[in-house]
């Protein structure tokens, strides 16, 4: 793992210092010479700001061209390979809904199988809320879990068109949604892996553009749109989710109060906002309930909490404490509960600065791109700007509450996408009119800041990074391979997998679908003797086989007990 690390580190700093030396030459030219290509540019612009007057067509074209552009890229970024332990968790998840129920009866042999943020007691199932399962499972009954990850991904883009469109004029609303696609359409694990952001960014979107249509037009539809942004985002990243309304809420409120400008009376706004809100509100609180106590056997237990408190004796804020060690079924869980997650954290201001930094680390170069640095000079501007303090307050809010856990990856602050894109969008709109004398200085630099993301991405396309930090959608393809030359090897098969002492417990193997019993291909963790035991007895129709991952991950062979002869042995 380290050594991929240094190679993951080394990539990305290529990155930077080929997207910052760009950053510098266009910056150079956009100031000295800001006329540069001035006519093609602003023929494109008018061009882009006469198609962005009709939106609706805008946002089903920016939709199909997101899947029409990574479909293009597959030479390049071929299907998502999953390698993380929630990428399989999110799939499991998948698998269960296409099978038509919500959570899976635990097995007998669950010992055997169990594995990371998976749920075996009471049921079989993911620990993770449903959302991105919901859109797996799509893609899974299409043909691929990939396709509704393309879909997604395509959906969420739409969407924060389409929140734009209600914050500002329409090209500049489209501006947005094609640095949207840019950023998170082609070289970016939310659409290269199975378990980013676009679901709960979906949900953001849907909510602060509800939210400013509700205000302006009081229609149900609109508040329709903000009951389901709740309802995604309390389905996908509840914590973050609820920090990301809060602000929204209060605005809605104190609109619903009256005490905002408005010309509709209160009747209208009750009956036109509040009432379908409130109905949607409640279903979603149902679902949520009915879903928990399918999983957990309790309507106010999430599974993600059953998870924790079975497995994790670390925090999750950074005040939290650690709780004594638990003893675990297999090697692999005892080095990442009770060694990896304690080493990370120990309470220390060293390990806050370090945390932090990682998370800095990781939002920035999911979030931000380089070229943006020449946004510099306009942010007192957008920082002063009225129409913006919404969506400031509602960054800082939930900017704060991502920096108050202790674990990060950059889709957990996925609800505020729209926001950073609404701010981008705003902050180049303040850029486009300083001059330097007589020249339009920040016109140019306005364009250099879109083309910068362009380059970036298709540099990183034509290299095959499928994301610029690489490690979050980096699967192991020779998983893959032995599973698919199994599904077409008469008989049903059960795969050992034996790990060595030095195991990287990132890379596991052992991750099963929805049916155990009549899968074709099963994976199970090689115990002691006795478990073993039982569970081949349970399988005894099966063919048994042997992985070794950590010596040969590309290697299978007939299945023999440790310490037994080998062929190669035999023959010697």
């Amino acid at each position: 793992m380290p050594g991929f690390q240094d190679a993951t580190a080394l990539q990305t700093l290529r990155t930077v210092e080929i997207s910052g030396a760009l950053t510098l030459l266009l910056a150079m030219i956009a100031l000295l010479f800001p006329e540069v290509a001035n006519n093609s540019f602003r023929g494109l612009e008018q061009f882009l700001s006469h198609f962005a007057e009709r939106q609706l067509r805008a946002i089903l074209v920016l939709f199909f061209s997101v899947i029409a552009v990574r479909l293009l890229a597959l030479p390049a970024l071929p299907v998502a390979v999953p390698g993380i332990h929630d990428e399989f968790s999110y799939l499991l998840m998948a698998d269960t809904f296409v099978h038509g129920r919500l959570a899976n009866p635990p097995h007998p042999m669950w010992v055997s199988f169990e594995t990371f943020h998976v749920n075996w007691v009471p049921r079989y199932a993911s620990m993770y809320p449903p959302a991105q399962g919901f859109a797996l499972a799509i893609g899974q009954l299409l043909g691929h879990p990939w396709i509704g990850v393309l879909l997604g991904d395509a959906a969420m883009c739409a969407a924060i068109l389409w929140m734009l469109q209600g914050w500002f004029p329409a090209r500049w609303a489209l501006l947005g949604g094609a640095l949207a696609a840019l950023k998170f359409g082609v070289a970016s694990y939310w659409v290269n892996s199975y378990w980013g952001g676009a679901t709960a960014a979906m949900g953001g979107a849907l909510v602060l553009g509800g939210l400013i249509r509700i205000v302006k037009g009081a229609r149900v539809r609109d508040a329709v749109a903000l009951g389901t942004g709740f309802a995604l985002l309390a389905n996908s990243r509840p914590y973050e989710g609820l920090l990301f309304c809060i602000p929204a809420a209060a605005w809605l409120l104190w609109w619903l109060m009256g005490k905002a400008s408005s010309r509709y009376a209160l009747g209208t706004r009750l009956q036109n906002a509040l009432a379908p809100l409130a109905l949607v509100l409640v279903l979603t609180t149902a679902f949520m309930g009915y879903y928990n106590w399918r999983l957990t056997g309790n309507a106010l237990l999430l599974p993600h909490v059953l998870n924790t408190r079975t497995y994790h004796t670390t925090g999750l804020f950074l005040w939290d404490h650690k709780k004594p060690e638990m003893h675990y079924r297999n090697p692999q869980f005892e080095d990442f509960y009770n060694r990896w997650e304690r080493d990370n954290y120990n309470n220390t201001w060293a390990d806050i600065v370090r945390v932090s930094e990682e998370k800095l680390i990781r939002c920035g170069t999911t979030y931000f791109w380089v070229g943006e640095v020449l946004l510099v000079p306009a942010l007192p501007f957008l920082f002063r700007d009225r129409k913006m303090r919404l969506l400031l307050t509602t960054v800082l809010l939930v900017t704060t509450g991502v920096f108050l856990v202790i674990w990060s990856n950059a889709h957990y602050a996925a609800p505020l996408t729209c926001v950073i894109l609404a701010l981008t969008v705003q902050a180049t709109r303040h850029l486009r009119t300083m001059r330097i004398g007589p020249r339009p200085a920040g016109v140019a630099l306005s364009r250099a800041i879109v083309l910068l993301l362009v380059l970036d991405t298709g540099i990183n396309t034509v290299r095959g990074v499928c994301d610029p930090l690489q490690w979050p959608c980096q699967g192991d393809p020779s998983r893959v391979a032995i599973a698919e030359k199994l599904a077409h090897t008469p008989g049903k098969h059960l795969i050992l997998v034996r790990y060595d002492q030095d195991h990287n417990i990132h890379d596991e193997w052992v991750y099963n679908g929805a049916e155990i019993d009549t899968a074709k291909v099963l994976w199970a963790r090689e115990l002691d003797p006795q478990q073993n035991a039982r569970l081949f007895a349970f399988f005894h129709d099966r063919k048994l086989w042997l992985v070794t991952p950590d010596s040969d991950n590309a290697y299978l062979e007939p299945y023999t007990p440790p310490g037994s002869p080998t062929k190669d042995d035999s023959n010697q």
